[in-house]
């Protein structure tokens, strides 16, 4: 076993590692802190997701490849799938550690409430906050199915909360694959949240496990055994491979105890087909469980069919992507400390990073390491290094380029003070703008607030462009309207609170 050496360290001239948050079979997860953020930033400090295939030992051409594509999926799925209940990914890399190990990783976001199998252990949760959790879960994992994307491993350990406890989100989407894939279902996920089918040895012979495909009933499946776990704060333990067929003795003389069992029961049903087939129609049979938990009772007015759960958006989500990574196999890693012969003198293209000790002044005096390995003794110049007769040209042009980057970081750190402080509006690309759909009827708002009288009606289903942003307000201009208003005129441009539209993938 072979663990990354980042302790101390700047990784891509940006994150200082702080701490580990510990390691799986293949990946080790750090807390760093991302210094060209703003420390008002609710993503001043990130998750650094590395992938390391040296952890283990029996390491392969075809593993390897197996577990590069699986790290990628991971990217592709989570940018796929940006929604607010959904653990946003913030960049990429490869780099090598400190003994030259290379590596790839992924930045998160960092969610500091915990996950919600901590949450449960340390204290029994409100069965109305429990609603509300269900109801963020339901939206994000129903985007989730939307997008084509199957989580496969959803429990309360892949539940996270932000800080003050009042947005969850889904995480580690590291096994997630597209519905549409035709290939047999893997075993995955942790056995007593994973649907029979995924785990085909405990199946108790039933041949339709082994032909099975993947669905959404899987994560369905899953979704309610966590939401045992919420709800009772007790491990379905006992329901293993098996519907939960009741719940815990101090929770049946609750007035909703019957209907979360029905549609639990029904949820976790053996057979896939049995099962509520869509994130929707799960959330629709959860209505009269709601509706006890916030009235007391079944409410006489029955929620409209059609109304889906919403998501909840926490302060610093957006829903745009950062740039799509591209990642492949990794050479064996070159030990640091022992440089090369003159007869082997490898020139790897991958960042090395710095260790910085984090001194007082934030580490803003502390060079920079450079991944290129050269041995000074050798004599010959290193890959890359430019002819004498250039030198002297580089001597000269060296003081301009120096004073043009340092002139242009300062005006890059004053630009990012004023917007972060809110004295500089945004700036948008002029030629590219997005497009939203409204999911309901919503009044257009003259300001960015419902301190003010409508300007005009966005109907079901108009599709509008967005042209501003503020916190979760979206100015836009109405594009078309989703049906007519005869009679009625209204503002073409306006305000509308984000959890009204649907924002379209560009």
């Amino acid at each position: 076993m072979r663990e990354l050496s980042l302790t101390n360290c700047r990784l891509d001239k940006r994150y200082d590692i702080r701490e580990s948050l510990g390691r799986g079979s293949y990946a080790e997860i750090f807390l760093a802190r991302d210094i060209l953020a703003s420390p008002q930033s609710t993503h001043s400090t990130v998750v650094i997701k590395a992938l390391n295939v040296f952890l283990q030992n029996d390491l392969d051409a075809d593993l390897e490849r197996t577990l590069v594509e699986n790290f990628q999926n991971e990217a592709v799925a989570l940018d796929q799938v940006r929604h607010p209940n959904i653990i946003s990914r913030i960049g990429h890399g490869t780099a090598r550690d400190l003994r030259g190990t290379v590596f790839h990783y992924i930045v998160l976001e960092y969610l500091p409430g915990g996950d919600l199998q901590h949450a449960v252990r340390k204290s029994r949760i409100p069965i109305k906050r429990c609603v509300k959790y269900i109801e963020q879960i339901c939206a994000g994992l129903g985007h989730a199915h939307s997008r084509g994307i199957i989580h496969r491993d959803i429990k309360p350990h892949n539940l996270l909360l932000t800080a003050d406890h009042e947005t969850v989100k889904i995480a580690d989407f590291g096994v997630a694959r597209f519905a549409q894939s035709d290939t047999p279902i893997t075993r995955v996920g942790t056995n007593i949240y994973a649907p029979p089918e995924h785990s085909p040895l405990t199946s108790q012979g039933h041949e339709h496990y082994h032909e099975a495909r993947l669905t959404p009933a899987a994560d369905i499946y899953s979704l309610a055994k966590s939401i045992y776990t919420i709800v009772t704060g007790e491990s379905p333990r006992n329901f293993a491979n098996c519907p939960i067929t009741s719940i815990p003795l101090e929770f049946r003389d609750e007035e909703w105890a019957d209907e979360l069992l029905r549609v639990i029961r029904r949820a976790t049903a053996d057979d896939p087909a049995e099962r509520q087939q869509s994130i929707g129609e799960f959330w629709s049979d959860l209505t009269a469980f709601c509706q006890i938990v916030d009235d007391g009772e079944v409410s006489t007015v029955i929620r409209h069919v059609d109304q889906v759960p919403q998501p909840h958006v926490s302060r610093g989500y957006t829903p745009i992507v950062p740039s799509q990574p591209h990642f492949e196999q990794m050479a064996e890693p070159v030990l640091a400390p022992t440089l090369p012969s003159s007869s082997m003198k490898p020139a790897l293209p991958f960042e090395r990073p710095v260790n910085v000790g984090f001194p007082e002044d934030g580490g803003r005096n502390v060079p920079v390491a450079v991944g290129t390995l050269h041995d000074p003794s050798s004599g010959q110049p290193a890959a890359g290094e430019p002819p004498k007769k250039r030198k002297r040209f580089l001597r000269r042009v060296a003081p301009f380029a120096i004073f043009f980057v340092v002139f242009s970081g300062i005006l890059y750190g004053t630009h990012s003070y004023m917007r972060s402080a809110g004295i500089l509006p945004e700036i948008r690309n002029p030629f590219k703008s997005q497009t939203a759909v409204a999911n309901t009827d919503i009044y257009l708002r003259p300001q960015p607030n419902t301190d003010n009288d409508p300007i005009g009606l966005v109907t079901k289903n108009s599709k509008i462009r967005i042209v501003n942003s503020q916190n979760n307000w979206y100015q836009v201009d109405i594009i078309e309207q989703g049906r007519a208003r005869p009679g009625q005129t209204s503002a073409s441009r306006g305000w509308l609170n984000g959890k009204y539209i649907d924002i379209d993938d560009n």
